[in-house]
């Protein structure tokens, strides 16, 4: 059953449904040599560290109105980070009726929602080809809340937080609560998409596509960068340094990496092929 804020149902005891937020970013390079690759590397191991993504995840807890229970953040030799903070209920005693407002969140500034007994955590995981050539970055982010908000009110800071060429953000709300009654809710508030929750200046610039399963409260948005300008992929220098050869492949290659990610397909020649084709 779906609530409006005009129609909130007396619960027994606390609204224990689970609504959890994987939100997957993908940043992709193009370096032509080893020491390229270590650079980029190096310099996305930096920007996203442990401390830093402790920052972000602690911005997280502000929009969504969280208590920081428990940090644990490491630094991965030789590249990569992770950090899982445990939240609880924060000081806001009301949920404000904006909370169900199907709206992008507010950015750190504003705490406008509470929640209970959640987590936050993010992975990073740098890799490469191992024919040279193509880097990517990718950043794992989960948002698991209890209680009457979602969420997905923190997605549009953390969309803000990442430079991203692709998206896969997943949500779900899982579990049952009760009215008073007795009568189980599996879930409290209006979803129709993700895409909702992405700020108008966001989606404008990407392509997207969702795949959503209604009947189990399952919601999947994926994104994709619209405009290519290859000097945004380059590592160090800019087309002006490629011969229009090497300008071509290289911009190929870039292209098929980012719709192999976006459409979970291997298509290279002489790629393995996905199961069933």
């Amino acid at each position: 059953m779906k609530l409006t804020p005009e129609q909130r149902i007396e619960l027994h005891g606390f609204n224990n449904l689970t609504k959890s937020l994987s939100f997957n970013m993908y940043d992709i390079c193009y370096t032509r040599t080893k020491e390229e690759r270590e650079a980029y590397l190096a310099y996305i191991d930096e920007q996203y560290n442990a401390d830093r993504l402790t920052s972000i995840l602690k911005h997280v807890t502000e929009i969504i109105g969280a208590h920081v229970l428990n940090i644990a953040k490491q630094d991965y030799v030789p590249q990569g980070a992770s950090v899982t903070i445990l939240v609880s209920e924060g000081p806001v005693v009301e949920v404000p009726n904006e909370s169900y407002d199907a709206s992008p969140g507010p950015l750190p500034d504003s705490v406008v929602m509470h929640l209970d007994k959640s987590h936050i955590t993010v992975h990073t995981y740098p890799e490469y080809h191992p024919d040279e050539g193509i880097s990517t970055f990718r950043a794992d982010i989960d948002v698991s809340t209890c209680g009457e908000i979602s969420p997905l009110k923190a997605l549009n800071y953390l969309i803000r937080s990442f430079d991203t060429d692709i998206m896969s953000i997943d949500y779900r709300v899982r579990g049952f609560t009760r009215d008073k009654c007795g009568r189980k809710l599996f879930i409290d508030h209006d979803i129709s998409s993700i895409q909702n929750y992405i700020p108008h200046d966001i989606k404008d610039l990407f392509d997207m596509i969702d795949v959503n399963v209604y009947q189990e409260n399952i919601f999947h948005t994926k994104c994709k960068l619209k405009e290519f300008d290859i000097n945004n992929y380059l590592f160090g220098y800019t087309k002006d340094k490629l011969n229009p050869d090497e300008l071509e492949e290289i911009t190929e290659r870039l292209l098929t990496e980012m719709d192999e990610i976006f459409y979970a397909k291997n298509i290279r020649p002489g790629s393995i092929k996905n199961e069933g084709e």
